[in-house]
């Protein structure tokens, strides 16, 4: 059994009610259940949310630790958080899978939006599907894995 780190930073906590014209309805508990009932075979999920840059460092840590794969939506910290890029390519330079996922396509909203610190350094990027975004992650890493 695998188990990929799904981790997800500021304000993710407030999906369904946060501007659900951007981001949609869905709650990160439904995008939990959902993903838990489309994982491959063999893959365990761990989903987490944190609004501190310093927890989601550690999550980090934690992947390249256990040998877990990773599915991040960075949030807010994408466009700044040299700490958490760092981090990050700690878990793709060990050689596991690193995708960023985002609900909505940063570079058809603001401009600030459009630049990733974590892009350069992943192994893919996932952006504009709403939550299917994580499931088309979770599937790309079942097949990197398997």
């Amino acid at each position: 059994m695998t188990t990929v780190l799904v981790l997800n930073g500021p304000n993710l906590g407030r999906l369904g009610t946060r501007e659900p014209e951007v981001y949609g309805s869905a709650t990160l508990d439904d995008i939990r259940a959902d993903l838990e009932a489309s994982a491959p075979a063999g893959i365990e999920l761990e989903l987490r949310q944190t609004d501190h840059e310093g927890e989601l460092i550690g999550w980090l840590h934690e992947a390249v630790d256990r040998g877990c794969p990773v599915v991040l939506n960075p949030a807010a910290f994408t466009h700044y958080s040299y700490g958490m890029r760092d981090a990050a390519a700690m878990v793709s330079k060990s050689g596991l899978p690193l995708i960023e996922v985002h609900l909505s396509n940063p570079h058809s909203r603001e401009a600030f939006r459009g630049y990733s610190v974590v892009s350069e350094i992943a192994t893919g990027v996932i952006a504009g599907f709403g939550p299917d975004s994580y499931r088309l992650a979770i599937d790309q890493i079942g097949r990197l894995i398997g």
